[in-house]
């Protein structure tokens, strides 16, 4: 395992160059996020999903989340990608909002445990967004801690709880918000929090009841 300090706001393109191949290879990477410390594998390899899945000591049937560098990757991962979808993301991405959509066909089964959806966010953290950049493509990117145990919001506390699977550690200092994201699902129409987080249910309805008077895509 390599442990590689990265500034939160201006991340070393060296050291995350070193993170992006270890994620190409099929390797999982520790990385820091504005919500809590991630535990990252490339979507597209479901190798290295099942390792998440280990690591974590995740029941295989819980799904995991997925993140993009910007909406403009969302049709990689999402279809069917509803206006409020668009809206919200205009209007809280990058940040601890994840959105749970259709699943598009690319996205290999055990990511969402067979499920229909998927879960997307883009993460408001230099140091992340310039990761799954370098990747090319989306990352699985679930809290680097044993399943039911308390989410990282150092590097230190990922290392302790799942470290050993890791092969690079970014560690860019504490988590700015240290809670999860908000998890919305808005695949029926109707949004709905599946767990709560930094934002709440208001604020949501707030910004869609606004976005609806202009639905221009990304």
């Amino acid at each position: 395992m390599i442990v590689l300090k990265t500034d939160p706001l201006l991340p070393d393109d060296a050291s995350i160059a070193v993170a992006a191949e270890a994620l190409r290879r099929g390797d999982l990477v520790i990385f820091p996020t504005e919500t809590v410390y991630g535990l990252a594998a490339s979507a597209f390899d479901p190798t290295a999903v099942e390792r998440v899945f280990e690591a974590k000591g995740r029941k295989p049937d819980h799904p995991l989340p997925v993140q993009i560098p910007n909406a403009g990757m969302l049709d990689t991962v999402a279809e069917q990608i509803p206006t409020s979808a668009r809206i919200l993301g205009r209007h809280f991405w990058p940040g601890p909002l994840t959105l749970v959509l259709k699943r598009s066909r690319l996205v290999p089964d055990i990511v969402t445990a067979g499920s229909p959806n998927i879960g997307v966010r883009v993460p408001d953290h230099a140091a992340a967004l310039k990761l799954i950049e370098m990747v090319g493509s989306p990352i699985v990117a679930t809290s680097a801690n044993v399943s039911g145990q308390d989410a990282p919001t150092t590097a230190e506390e990922a290392i302790d709880a799942v470290g050993k699977w890791a092969a690079v550690v970014l560690d860019s200092g504490h988590a700015r918000i240290g809670v999860a994201s908000t998890v919305l699902d808005i695949t029926s129409g109707t949004p709905r929090v599946l767990r709560a987080g930094s934002i709440d249910i208001d604020q949501i309805l707030a910004v869609l009841e606004e976005g609806t008077q202009d639905d221009d895509d990304y």
